[in-house]
């Protein structure tokens, strides 16, 4: 774990922004370089140091953080010659949301250039950086981690390292968030559902949260089956589902309000009853879709 309070953030959007506030606001040494330098004014103001070029910013600090649009525009960056030397023997912590294969391009690439790499994911809006139970992924090699544990705690306690595989953080990120988008997109379709009945939504986004422990197991029982591969038994078949998504589809059409999103799921399932799924635990689902 690094003691060096000096740390260099290279990107100034609505997150990297923040990260870098914290940083200052802990008591860190904070270099900045953004395309648009006006955006560090408040920072500078505020005790940080502006680059004046990449190279300058990775020079400044044994730590570098990038939180860029893609991984593409984090590589154009530091491809600058003079910033692709200036790498070697620092830390770059990645902490642009990207792919578990952008993930291992880039450490590829970073540890040609004899720096350590250290993949990111954050799971939090800029206004949740710094809290202590802010979750952050993190994947690649240990000692990359270590490195960088002490700089990461400041921007997230809640910590969790995924391995040495580059590419773990990246997926880990992502399948929260499908897990996170299709909670919502089906909550959205049952706001519309409550709103054609006259009811109050928010009534709704209120259960739901009372029950989510109840949800949870219901996700973390069907981790289980698809683990061990045993869709025998169910309580709840995936043709037994499909009839109340099927439900779903026909209030839509008795309502006039949107159906896309229960047909989407009818439509999936129905392929793995077709597939001969039907009378298996609801997770089977996923031999459909394989």
């Amino acid at each position: 774990m690094t003691t060096n309070k000096s740390v260099s953030v290279i990107g100034l959007g609505p997150m990297g922004f923040v990260l870098a506030r914290t940083l200052l606001d802990n008591g860190y040494h904070v270099t900045v370089w953004n395309r648009s330098a006006e955006k560090a004014a408040p920072l500078v103001a505020d005790g940080a140091v502006l680059a004046a070029d990449p190279a300058a910013a990775i020079l400044a600090s044994p730590v570098i953080i990038t939180c860029l649009n893609n991984y593409d525009t984090t590589r154009n960056i530091l491809s600058m010659p003079e910033a692709a030397a200036a790498l070697s023997g620092r830390l770059l912590l990645e902490l642009t949301t990207g792919t578990p294969q952008d993930a291992r391009t880039a450490e590829a690439w970073v540890q040609e250039l004899g720096a350590h790499y250290l993949d990111g994911a954050l799971l939090a809006t800029p206004r949740q950086i710094g809290k202590a139970d802010t979750p952050i992924f993190l994947s690649g090699q240990i000692a990359a981690f270590e490195k960088g544990e002490a700089i990461l705690k400041v921007l997230g306690g809640n910590l969790m390292y995924m391995g040495a595989a580059a590419g773990a953080a990246a997926a880990w990120d992502l399948a929260i968030l499908s897990s996170l988008f299709g909670l919502v997109t089906g909550f959205l379709q049952g706001a519309r559902i409550f709103e054609s009945e006259k009811l109050d939504v928010n009534a709704l986004g209120d259960m739901i949260n009372n029950i989510a422990p109840v949800l949870g197991e219901m996700v973390r029982h069907e981790g289980a089956v698809i683990s061990t591969n045993n869709f025998t038994h169910p309580e709840s078949s995936l043709k037994t589902c499909a009839v109340s998504i099927a439900l779903m589809v026909k209030q839509a059409a008795e309502s006039g309000i949107p159906g896309e999103v229960p047909a989407f799921i009818l439509n999936l399932m129905n392929k793995g009853i077709k597939a001969g799924y039907g009378e298996e635990q609801l997770g089977a689902l996923i031999k459909a879709m394989r």
